[in-house]
C-alpha cells in the first residue's frame, strides 16, 4: 500500500534542526490494513492510524528525546506517576485508531497486563512533540488533539518545537477539549489537577 507525501519544494524542506519528513495515505484504511503495514515498516519509522488515515514518520532526533526526559523527570518527580515513552495506545475515536505516543502518563504498573497496542482508559495524560516539517506538525495540532479528546483522554500536552510553545489541553466534553492553557518555552506552564504543578520549560530555550 503506498504511503502519499506529496511533492516537496525546496521551501518545504525541514530544517536541519528537525530531520525528516511525515507521509500521509490520504485514503481512509482499516484496522487490518493497517496492522498488516505496520508489521512491515522499517525501525525507522513510526506508522500511526488516526480518525482512518495512516501517518508515516522518522525516527524522532536527539532534542525532541531530550524534551521527552525532561518532561518525564519533572512528571515523575512532582506526581509519582510514570511516564512511558513511545507507548502504543488504542484510540477507539472517530474511526478505530492506533498511535504510538511520545508520553502516556499513567500510575504504575497499569500496562503491565496490557498488550503492546493497549487501552487508554488509565491513561491521565498524552504528551505530543512535534517533529518534521511545520505542516507536518498539524497532525499533533489538530488531528491527534481532536482525536485524543474524542477518546476522552483526560489531558493532552502539545510540546510545539515549531512555534515555541507548550500548550496544555484538558475537560474533554463531547469531543473535544473545552479547556487550554499555553506558555511560550522558558515560560513555567501550569498543568491542572490532579497534576497542579509547573511544569519548567527553562530547558527548552
Amino acid at each position: 500500500m503506498p504511503i502519499i507525501a506529496g511533492h516537496e519544494s525546496r521551501s518545504d524542506r525541514p530544517p536541519p534542526h528537525y530531520p525528516g519528513r511525515m507521509g500521509i495515505q490520504d485514503a481512509d484504511v482499516s484496522l487490518a490494513e493497517f496492522e498488516v503495514l505496520e508489521r512491515a515498516s522499517s525501525e525507522e519509522v513510526s506508522v500511526e492510524l488516526i480518525n482512518g488515515r495512516i501517518y508515516v514518520a522518522p525516527v524522532p532526533d536527539g532534542e525532541h528525546d531530550e524534551f521527552a526526559a525532561t518532561i518525564r523527570n519533572q512528571i515523575v518527580g512532582s506526581t509519582g506517576l510514570e511516564f512511558f515513552h513511545e507507548r502504543g495506545l488504542r484510540i477507539p475515536a472517530y474511526r478505530e485508531g492506533r498511535a504510538r505516543v511520545d508520553g502516556a502518563v499513567a500510575p504504575r504498573g497499569y500496562f503491565r497486563t496490557e498488550p503492546s497496542w493497549a487501552n487508554p482508559s488509565g491513561v491521565l495524560l498524552i504528551v505530543e512533540i512535534t517533529s518534521g516539517r511545520d505542516r507536518d506538525a498539524e497532525v499533533d495540532r489538530v488531528e491527534k488533539r481532536d482525536a485524543y479528546a474524542q477518546a476522552a483522554i483526560p489531558m493532552y500536552l502539545l510540546v510545539d518545537r515549531h512555534h515555541g510553545e507548550m500548550t496544555v489541553f484538558w475537560a474533554p466534553a463531547r469531543g473535544q477539549y473545552t479547556q487550554q492553557a499555553a506558555a511560550k518555552f522558558g515560560a513555567p506552564l501550569h498543568l491542572p489537577a490532579p497534576f497542579d504543578f509547573e511544569l519548567d520549560t527553562a530547558e527548552f530555550v
